[in-house]
């Protein structure tokens, strides 16, 4: 059984029955990892949480090695963005960052050669942007379920890579406004509560921001379902996260979430039942000031704190390497008995 086999969709829920039926983790492999961690080198608990990491990880991949490890980008773009100036930026941006990527100049492209994964950047058509959020929904339902399968489609192919481990990231032009939506919708509170600088809202811009924001959850309703609020005032990229977030759980695919719109679009899921993301960590805590106060509401902790707020998966590559640093430390160490101490 499921831990979240007490969130039954219906067969009319345009996310299907995907969250029906969940991989649980292996408490036995769990139990391995905390009998050899036991046995190893160090006194007792002294590498902290990379003990729990590794014993998080090795519980739901049932291996002590990441393998075919992937940095996944979902890009879409927001038309509340331009129709409500929520961005510095015009939407044009979110296509000459995505050529980026594929040039191998961004970031995250520099992290992921230090860190030695590949990057897959799925893009959606960026000349059909998610709806104005102020004006009604994001989505409508067939693009909210072709968004959701498009993600768990991407994760199906690196699993039949050998992908045991995705670290999850975003770009869109717009989509911090999205994320301070889905979070107010989530959680209630003040607009100003969960709106940040974005990509560099200058202060006069932050009124409009938050106006849209606030607007956003008026005109969509209050005390929507979780996934349903997801498709109104999310879009392309959200629904895609959260869709491949489910089907790395249906495959006991460890996650790792980048900073404050990914931990946004998976949310909903954690809202809709606890333990939905347990599969998951949260790789950064993002500068933006709804990210502490989300990952509060969600009871996460997450792995490193840099003051970054770009995006681009960015943050889930770094807690990727310590993930690789933690299994390292417990499959490569001695134990007392073979090194003689004791």
């Amino acid at each position: 059984m499921s831990d979240l086999g007490a969130f039954s969709s219906s067969p009319r829920a345009w996310w299907g029955t995907d969250l029906e039926n969940l991989a649980v983790p292996d408490e036995e492999a769990r139990r391995r990892v905390r009998r050899r961690e036991a046995m190893l080198t160090k006194p007792e608990g002294s590498l902290g949480r990379l003990e729990a990491l590794t014993e998080w990880f090795v519980g739901w991949t049932r291996v002590v090695e990441l393998r075919a490890p992937h940095v996944v980008i979902f890009a879409g773009n927001h038309a509340a963005a331009e129709s409500q100036k929520t961005s510095a930026w015009p939407m044009a941006v979110t296509g000459a960052m995505v050529d980026n990527f594929e040039r191998g100049g961004a970031a995250i492209n520099a992290l992921c050669g230090v860190a030695q994964v590949e990057l897959v950047v799925e893009c959606f058509a960026l000349d059909v942007p998610a709806a104005d959020f102020t004006c009604g929904p994001a989505l409508t339902e067939a693009q909210a379920r072709r968004a959701w399968r498009r993600g768990a489609e991407v994760v199906a192919r690196l699993v039949e890579k050998g992908s045991n481990c995705l670290a999850l990231g975003e770009m869109g032009i717009g989509n911090s406004a999205a994320a301070a939506a889905v979070a107010l919708g989530l959680w209630g509170g003040r607009a100003e509560d969960w709106v940040g600088l974005g990509a560099g809202m200058p202060e006069e811009g932050m009124a409009r921001k938050v106006a849209a924001v606030r607007q956003a959850i008026e005109v969509n309703g209050g005390g929507l379902a979780p996934l349903e609020l997801l498709r109104r005032v999310g879009g392309f990229e959200f629904c895609a996260l959260a869709g491949a977030c489910v089907a790395a759980r249906r495959a006991s695919v460890a996650v790792i979430i980048d900073g404050f719109v990914c931990t946004a679009a998976l949310a909903p899921l954690a809202v809709a039942c606890e333990g939905a993301l347990a599969h998951s960590v949260i790789g950064h805590l993002s500068s933006e000031p709804g990210h502490q106060k989300m990952v509060e509401q969600l009871g996460m902790r997450p792995l490193l704190d840099l003051s970054m707020r770009l995006g681009e998966g960015s943050g889930a590559v770094l807690g990727l390497q310590l993930v690789r640093s933690a299994l390292a430390c417990h499959r490569d160490m001695a134990r007392f008995e073979e090194a003689g101490i004791g």
